[in-house]
């Protein structure tokens, strides 16, 4: 495969990796936050932090236009709900998590003595009967901890409430994807990240403010989103979230639409992505040559895009997303070329962006 040259640099590259391995589960997204803000920093004039942790750091703060991009900060997990008698841990899902990958997997609890180190433990295959197998359930997933009873759980510093998340740490195949847990959407930090660093370093100027927002709770109704768009009030968003890419074993392009990884950022239709929008950074795409492909998703996005398009009073908002693959799992797949081309898309159509442009349908 020949080598292209990569706008990411080492910089970028190590922060990358910090961000993507640092837990942050919904409702305790500070650690990765604090490492987000401290990235981007130089790359911004100012920052503020909201009531839940949703971080913004903004250029041109006291222009009256107002462009957001923005991605979400959160990864899904799992709360301590019950602690047997003989030490066994049951949860409760902290956003989407997924019971079936869950056996066998490494975990950290996270506690204020530290971090707890445990296993979803699972009976072995010669003790199951075939054809009469229970699938794992939330009835039936369990953590152990190595403890003989409720009181070395507590003695650990673990109590109901306490948050769990995977052990996995960020990897690449093939020098061609990045692999891991929460890119959903934590790589979307990363890419609105990268685009405060490049307008820094081309010394680019806008003629409007930029809030690049860091949204926090998407995982459990796009919560930080909601706040955060009434907080800054908007005249246009750029959401970047993931897509399923459906070309692995198992995926229904009927149902999902033909998304490949490495053929570039994916369009979205829904009547959250506000037409006019749309129009200009696809007319942006053609016009650097950026691949793009589209997607259809019908009533709502299911991204934070449905949060900033109705907030207010209508703020114009488009969704660029990233093809993904295994969501929800440790394993979490995206396509290295497409996540610099989304970086470069969102670039260009912020430099595309008047002053007080009117997105309206009618004018």
């Amino acid at each position: 495969m020949a080598k292209i040259k990569s706008l990411l640099n080492t910089n970028s590259t190590n922060f990358l990796y910090q961000y993507l391995n640092n837990p942050s589960p919904t409702g305790f997204e500070s650690a990765g936050q604090k490492i987000w803000l401290n990235y981007i920093k130089p790359y911004v004039d100012t920052h503020f932090v909201d009531t839940y942790g949703t971080v913004v750091g903004v250029i041109n703060p006291s222009a009256t236009y107002k462009v957001v991009i923005e991605a979400h900060a959160d990864e899904i997990s799992w709360f301590v709900n019950y602690i047997s008698k003989d030490g066994f841990i049951y949860l409760k899902r902290n956003g989407g998590s997924d019971h079936q990958i869950a056996p066998s997997m490494r975990v950290n609890i996270h506690t204020d003595k530290g971090i707890v180190k445990g296993v979803f433990g699972w009976p072995a295959i010669h003790v199951r009967e075939p054809g009469k197998e229970e699938p794992p359930s939330l009835k039936n997933i369990f953590l152990d901890l190595g403890c003989k009873s409720d009181k070395e759980v507590s003695d650990l510093g673990v109590h109901v409430g306490c948050v769990v998340t995977y052990q996995d740490e960020l990897m690449e195949l093939n020098d061609r994807y990045y692999v891991g847990r929460a890119l959903d959407n934590r790589i979307g930090g990363f890419m609105i990240a990268e685009v405060a660093r490049l307008l820094k370093e081309k010394k680019d100027k806008l003629p409007f403010g930029l809030y690049i927002v860091n949204a926090v709770q998407e995982e459990v109704g796009l919560n930080g989103a909601t706040m955060i768009a009434r907080k800054i009030k908007p005249n246009v968003a750029i959401v970047t979230d993931v897509c399923h890419d459906t070309q692995t074993p198992m995926m229904s392009k009927i149902t999902s639409g033909d998304i490949h990884c490495g053929k570039g950022p994916v369009l979205s239709y829904a009547p959250a992505v506000q037409n006019n929008l749309l129009k200009l950074i696809i007319a942006t795409a053609k016009k650097n040559k950026i691949d793009f492909q589209r997607q259809a998703a019908s009533r709502a996005t299911g991204t934070d895009t449905d949060a900033f398009a109705y907030a207010t009073d209508g703020i114009a908002s488009a969704l660029i997303s990233l093809p993904l693959r295994y969501m929800h799992t440790t394993v979490e797949s995206v396509n290295k070329k497409d996540v610099e081309e989304v970086i470069k898309l969102i670039y260009h159509s912020l430099k595309t962006i008047k002053n007080n442009q009117d997105f309206r349908y009618l004018k």
